[in-house]
């Protein structure tokens, strides 16, 4: 079994694929490693642009169902004790992949990349900072940007990750509820080349709005108990 696994949701990228899937190899040069693409109903060639090797895997929707149910599979299928996510779309640097590997070695259970600087519009950029504000004092997770895909943690911690639409965005606020170790460090962002976002405001305020008061309830049922010591 490989030490690490690289989970990428994609949707119609099929000019970013071939880029990134040569990216990450490059960053990863002597690792032990696989990486697993989940295409989500691809209706252009981006699973035609995957290079597959003894390394790569592809799983393939039957229908488009979202990036959360994309990054569910790709974590459930994942075989490394440690687990990077990232977007397709070459925003995220996969050149930042070692230095999220190195906090989990340090003992970080969740590591989570914050783009210090945002290669995004204005608009964009305000109500992404006024979303995860509220975000992050709601459900306590203490994270400045779960916008940002990159992210690394022991698979362990994928317990706490609970299969539902929009659970991406919370993936901080999942883990640390479950007692594991969370950290930030900045990392790089890049603006898009090819192909346009998927996820624009008008699709995401509500549901996450909806999203993050069911995160909340999940939050005050979380079961904690402690076994007693057996008796001598």
């Amino acid at each position: 079994m490989p030490y690490l696994s690289v989970v990428v949701p994609l949707f119609n990228e099929e000019e970013n694929i071939p880029i990134l899937q040569s990216e990450i190899e490059r960053s990863l040069d002597g690792r032990d490693y696989e990486i697993v693409f989940v295409d989500d109903g691809s209706t252009d060639r981006t699973t035609d642009n995957v290079r597959l090797t003894d390394r790569v895997r592809l799983l393939r929707f039957v229908k488009n169902e979202g990036q959360s149910a994309a990054m569910i599979a790709g974590i459930t299928a994942a075989r490394g004790e440690c687990i990077v996510m990232l977007d397709g779309d070459l925003q995220n640097d996969p050149a930042d992949i070692p230095r999220l590997i190195e906090e989990i070695d340090r003992g970080a259970d969740l590591v989570c990349g914050y783009r210090a600087h945002r290669a995004d519009s204005l608009s964009k950029k305000v109500t992404s900072r006024v979303a995860n504000f509220v975000r992050s004092r709601f459900v306590g997770d203490g994270i400045r940007d779960t916008g940002c895909t990159l992210k690394a943690m022991r698979r362990e911690c994928a317990i706490a990750l609970v299969p539902f639409k929009g659970v991406h965005r919370f993936i901080p606020a999942l883990v640390k509820n479950a007692g594991f170790k969370l950290t930030e460090i900045p990392v790089n962002h890049r603006a898009r080349q090819f192909g346009v976002s998927k996820y624009g405001l008008g699709n995401r305020a509500l549901k996450a709005t909806m999203d993050m008061f069911g995160v909340r309830w999940l939050q005050s049922r979380h079961i904690v108990y402690k076994l007693r010591e057996p008796d001598a």
